[in-house]
């Protein structure tokens, strides 16, 4: 795709012109764009102001439609560039066909995402779409032929997304992929407090920390999220408080290793954890994210007494990898098979009915037949009722990439030996006939049902009443599958309603302060509404001029001390006029 210009860039002042507007000074100047006048056949449909003619390039009022790929952290992050790229005007749309921009947001962790992501980038070129990158593929490794001339919005950037995606449509290639730091010591992230669009209305994830302590031979999200930074305590309750204001009733805390939080600014996950609890309303539940052994093991004690709080799901995602110790040494996971069951076997006899996810590779190299037949007996051991399997691709740049490979045929027989097994177990057979408590919170892919969890996260099918969504209600359990259950709500059940207030829409703006909320737009308060219908750009920008930091606004803070000089040179030469007459 051409485009007038291509950098890696810390700042996106850095590619403007000396000639070109800076990006915050666009408020002043719009006053001066006269879009081209058309001949309109009096039987065509009348523009309105709010939609300029279909060749406009004025930012900020075109479709873009956002995939994203991956984990919960890719996901929240796609929702904080809707959130602020909604509430600035641009339209949020489910249409690809009809976007003028895809902003495509991706996920490293394994070859066939990102061929995925690779396909959507050659499609949105042949459907001449402008196109903006994100997440982790791009972060890794910006320089791939396929992404040269194209707009990267850095894994820490994401809070800038709105300037990208003005100098995409400009026709500008822009990347911004720098690190967030305070006083040299790396953050967490962009803030906590940006406007985002839930994919879910009801469902808040929240990405506690970024980056790991590890350096697992065959990860390739290490080389783009980097070294662990945590978000403080504080401001991830105070994101928490907010979420249930506007109606969410689950939480999901994520990160690429939950576990390792707060160790960079002299805090532990259990801290976190017992201040959150504190905010949960009655009927809402928090869900703890993926966490490797090593660091769950210094707070086994304190994680169980957490993990049995009524607003808490007993379940946690624990990846064990493999059961041989010599393929974990060679993956450098930093913990032997013992450990993980030392944390499994504890969890379980405390934490009774607790549910344990964990993931598993197939094929990682030099694995041998009984490395393998060693994990077969660990899954045959738990019977994990979710187990991940993975076929073990190599990813460009990682240390497992350049080892001995095992031949793609075995990887994949014992992938399909190892899928057998689970499937050869049902692991809630034993539960048809229970009466559980559940929390609903969406709708079925097949859209027959709506979907529940109960206290351990296991999931419930239940019928598509609207008068469950959202609510906690007592079941009864009448089938069983392999991963789910059917429940029937009890004739007497007592419906709980987690939200303090009305859930938002879905597609419209959280995140947006009171103040922010009532600004007067053409005369009137405005009320946040679906994205695609938000005319706010001007609220916005005042928004951002607030919450960015200082060095952002350098365009204008200096249109700022050109009218200051400006204003004194009238004032001298108005009271120097006064003197010679005088």
């Amino acid at each position: 795709m051409p485009a007038a210009c291509e950098s890696v860039l810390e700042d996106i002042e850095d590619i403007v012109s000396a000639e070109d507007l800076k990006p915050h000074d666009r408020q002043f100047v719009r006053r001066n764009v006269f879009p081209k006048v058309r001949k309109r056949n009096s039987q065509k449909k009348v523009q309105t102001d709010d939609e300029p003619p279909s060749d406009s390039i004025i930012p900020g009022v075109q479709k873009i439609w956002i995939r994203t790929w991956g984990c919960s952290h890719n996901n929240s992050d796609g929702e904080y560039m809707a959130g602020q790229l909604a509430a600035y005007g641009y339209k949020i749309t489910d249409n690809s066909a009809e976007a003028d921009l895809w902003l495509l947001n991706s996920c490293t962790v394994k070859n066939p995402a990102e061929d995925h992501f690779r396909n959507s980038i050659k499609k949105a070129q042949e459907e001449k779409k402008k196109v903006v990158l994100a997440g982790c593929v791009p972060q890794a490794q910006p320089r791939q032929e396929y992404l040269k001339g194209l707009s990267i919005i850095g894994v820490q950037q994401i809070d800038r997304v709105v300037e990208v995606v003005e100098e995409t449509i400009k026709g500008h290639s822009v990347r911004l992929l720098g690190q967030k730091k305070d006083n040299g010591k790396r953050l967490g992230g962009a803030r906590l407090d940006l406007p985002k669009i839930r994919k879910n209305p009801l469902i808040e994830i929240i990405s506690i920390n970024t980056g790991c302590l590890n350096a697992c031979t065959y990860c390739k999200t290490k080389h783009a999220r980097g070294d662990l930074a945590s978000y403080p305590v504080e401001e991830l309750v105070d994101r928490a408080k907010q979420s249930f204001q506007e109606g969410v009733c689950e939480i999901w805390l994520t990160s690429e290793d939950t576990g390792a939080y707060g160790r960079d600014i002299g805090t532990d996950l259990p801290t976190l954890l017992w201040k959150l609890v504190e905010v949960i309303p009655e009927g809402a539940m928090l869900r703890l994210g993926m966490t490797n052994p090593p660091y769950i093991l210094e707070h086994l004690e304190e994680m169980a007494k957490i993990l049995n709080h009524p607003r808490v799901y007993a379940f946690l995602h624990i990846p064990v990898q493999s059961a041989s110790d010599s393929v974990l040494m060679d993956m450098k996971r930093e913990y032997c098979v013992a450990d993980f069951k030392q944390v499994v076997d504890f969890l379980k006899e405390k934490v009774p009915g607790i549910t344990i996810a964990t993931d598993i590779i197939c094929g990682f190299p030099g694995e041998t037949d009984e490395d393998f037949q060693e994990t077969m007996k660990l899954v045959e051991l738990y019977r994990f009722p979710s187990l991940f399997i993975n076929q073990f691709y190599p990813r460009p740049g990682t240390p497992a990439a350049k080892m001995p490979q095992v031949p793609a045929a075995v990887k994949k027989q014992r992938t399909k030996d190892l899928s057998q097994l689970f499937h050869s177990y049902n692991p809630y057979d034993h539960k048809v006939g229970e009466r559980q408590r559940v929390l609903v919170t969406e709708e079925s892919f097949d859209s027959n049902y709506y979907v529940a969890h109960n206290p351990f996260y296991e999931q419930v099918l239940v019928p598509k009443d609207p008068l469950l969504m959202g609510k906690m209600v007592e079941v009864s359990i009448y089938e069983a599958g392999k991963h789910f259950m059917k429940g029937q709500p009890v004739s007497d059940a007592i419906v709980h309603t987690a939200s303090i207030s009305r859930p938002l829409a879905k597609g419209e703006v959280s995140g947006l302060t009171e103040d922010f909320r009532r600004s007067p737009q053409n005369g009137t308060n405005w009320k946040a509404q679906p994205s695609a219908e938000i005319p706010v750009r001007a609220q916005f920008s005042s928004w951002m001029a607030l919450q960015l930091p200082l060095q952002q606004d350098r365009g204008g803070l200096k249109i700022l001390s050109v009218s200051l000089a400006l204003l004194a040179v009238l004032v001298m030469f108005y009271y120097g006029g006064m003197k010679t007459e005088l």
